[in-house]
């Protein structure tokens, strides 16, 4: 049976990889891969309440980020509603390609280790929307920007949710953990960077704008407001998950009310016409709920995997054949990219104890870097990716084909820099 359940994985892994050929779009097959893989989990459990259970169990982690992603997601478009992006497009004045790729992808850096790669890379999207017209080029910009996220978010531990987990684990500290991969993760990031820009030349033509988009008395004053209110709602959910030890969802649901709260008070004497037009529900309409989806089916997929330990066999076994634990990490982040970095890091967590290796140990701070950027190799292998895939329509093959390699060179090269860095610093 665990043999089937690998093989249904490996086809609807296969049917999202050729969703335009197949003509059938990638949250249909992801769903029904999560579905499916559970069935045959229940069909050969001896103990459905026991089952139950780990479904349930899972279905709760798998709900926390599903949750997250639509607040995130309703956050941005509430700010978007209100023109409030302008605030950041009106500084940007370069229309030089490679110039705007460089700073949109050092703003996605920083902002991922503060915020987190999903929120940063559903912020970025929006914010190039406004300032690229052409869809090609955009996606290019799309595909550094997950790059750039990964990044971002694997040298702090609020920036990535693997680098989280080790850091709750008691595996890593703050600061160590922050002096000991920031150079790895910017070097990831500037390799790709450095040759993508190459490629680009020209200039961008002006987007064209909507002046009749929102109302230019109230929208001036409500995208201000709005466009904090957004952005410190954003950064206050790691602080809030520090101070409550809440889940991050529970920060985010906090600060989408607290800007529904005051976009309801923005408009409430406005006409009808401009309440209908900056109304929150418009927002909601447009979350992109397929994107949704596609992650619920891919997530009970892959907890599936980790239900009949198909993820701590493969761990074990690489850790038996391979006696080079530089080498063992760097093919879990490899293997992050297929799957999961979440379940490969808790399996590793569980096969590794802290007497074995004790907190700050190489290992984990090599871990933490490679499971946080490995997802960068293909589209589907990070939570940034499979954001930007939904939201900006990317093709697995496209991915693969423009960006993969830019993305494993990064790699390598922030694992080299992070062991040069040992052996001068031993």
């Amino acid at each position: 049976m665990e043999t089937l359940i690998i093989l249904i994985f490996i086809a609807g892994y296969v049917a999202i990889v050729l969703e335009h050929k197949l003509s059938v779009n990638k949250s249909a097959s992801a769903l029904l891969t999560g579905v499916l893989t559970w069935a045959l989990i229940a069909l050969s459990s001896t103990n459905m309440e026991k089952t139950n259970e780990e479904l349930l169990h899972h279905v709760s982690d798998i709900a926390s980020i599903l949750f997250f992603l639509m607040g995130a997601m309703t956050i941005v478009e509430v700010v978007a509603t209100y023109g409030g992006f302008e605030i950041i497009t009106d500084k940007i004045h370069t229309r030089k390609t490679s110039t705007l790729l460089w700073i949109i992808a050092i703003i996605a850096f920083f902002m991922s280790a503060v915020l987190d790669n999903l929120t940063t890379t559903i912020v970025i999207i929006a914010l190039l929307r406004k300032l690229i017209a052409d869809s090609k080029t955009r996606l290019l910009f799309a595909g550094i920007v997950v790059i750039a996220a990964n990044a971002g978010g694997a040298w702090t531990p609020i920036g990535d949710v693997t680098t989280t987990m080790l850091w709750i684990g008691g595996q890593i500290t703050t600061g160590n953990i922050m002096k000991q991969l920031f150079l790895p993760s910017i070097v990831s990031l500037l390799v790709p960077l450095a040759i993508s820009a190459m490629t680009l030349k020209g200039e961008l033509p002006p987007v064209a704008t909507d002046k009749n988009s929102h109302d230019s008395a109230s929208a001036h004053f409500g995208k201000v407001i709005i466009f904090w209110a957004g952005m410190l709602g954003l950064l206050s959910v790691p602080v809030f998950k520090t101070l409550t030890h809440l889940p991050p969802f529970m920060g985010m649901m906090l600060s989408l009310g607290v800007i529904w709260v005051i976009g309801e008070m923005l408009i409430k004497n406005k006409d009808e016409h401009t309440q209908k037009r900056f109304n929150i529900l418009r927002a909601l309409e447009k979350v992109d709920l397929p994107s949704v989806l596609f992650f619920l089916g891919i997530l009970l997929a892959v907890s599936a995997l980790e239900n009949i330990g198909a993820l701590h066999h493969a761990a074990a076994w690489l850790d038996t054949h391979v006696s080079n634990q530089t080498i063992v990490v760097t093919i879990i982040g490899i293997l992050s990219s297929i799957v999961d970095n979440v379940p490969l890091v808790a399996a590793s967590m569980g096969m590794y104890s802290l007497e074995q290796y004790p907190a700050d140990h190489q290992f984990w701070e090599l871990l933490a870097f490679c499971a946080g950027t490995g997802g960068s190799i293909l589209i589907i292998g990070s939570a940034a990716g499979v954001a930007a895939m939904g939201l900006e329509k990317i093709e697995f093959f496209w991915y693969m084909k423009k960006i993969s390699l830019y993305a494993l060179i990064g790699y390598f090269a922030g694992i080299g820099v992070f062991l040069l860095q040992k052996m001068i610093f031993a």
